[in-house]
């Protein structure tokens, strides 16, 4: 059976803003006014945040789970399966019947968290560029990592460094030995490696 609807008036049903009084256009065909108001799409409309944890709870991989196999199946590579790294997989399964695999195995198990981690933020960066977005906070690398900074005690301004002391982009130096041109302000050639 297919469902109706019911035919309503727009005094039964009227907008908050009409005035009372108005001209009554007749019967509508809505159940009522906020229905009228915001038109029915057959196309849902997706969410991507929804999209990208859904996809990324599919693709990602468990830190213990990833130690569990190298410790106790790291001589047949199954760790290194389980993180797509089937080349590696399949070396330490050529070589299952020796001790090699199995000691190395048991070592990987220390570094699997890192690596288990280093996988899942690959996975992320992936799913957000398919779907066309930043990676969510939390769900990359860490972001409070500082590089090349000076120590505290310095005295140096923290950021960065004033434009007077970089190098400049037509200012270069030419090497004595071989007459490459490299940046102002290197103290190696790019090209023999000999001192400026």
């Amino acid at each position: 059976m297919l469902p109706t609807r019911h035919v309503v008036t727009q005094s039964q049903h009227a907008p908050p803003s009409a005035a009372p009084g108005g001209t009554d256009p007749g019967p509508l065909a809505y159940l009522s006014w906020k229905e009228a108001r915001e038109p029915m799409s057959g196309i849902p409309l997706p969410n991507t945040q929804a999209i990208f944890y859904e996809q990324y709870e599919s693709a990602r991989r468990d830190e213990v789970v990833g130690i569990l196999l190298a410790l106790f199946l790291g001589g047949f590579g199954i760790h290194h399966f389980y993180l797509r790294r089937t080349g590696l997989g399949v070396l330490y399964c050529c070589f299952c019947w020796t001790p090699l695999p199995w000691v190395l195995g048991f070592i990987e198990c220390f570094f699997m968290p890192g690596r288990v981690r280093e996988f899942n933020a690959i996975q992320a960066a992936g799913i957000a560029a398919a779907l066309g977005m930043s990676v969510p906070q939390g769900w990359g690398y860490p972001v409070n990592i500082n590089v090349n900074m000076p120590p505290a005690g310095t005295g140096q301004a923290q950021g960065p460094a004033p434009a007077s002391t970089l190098p400049l982009a037509g200012t270069l130096t030419a090497c004595k030995s071989c007459h490459q041109t490299n940046v102002a302000g290197s103290r190696f050639c790019s090209a023999c490696g000999s001192t400026l």
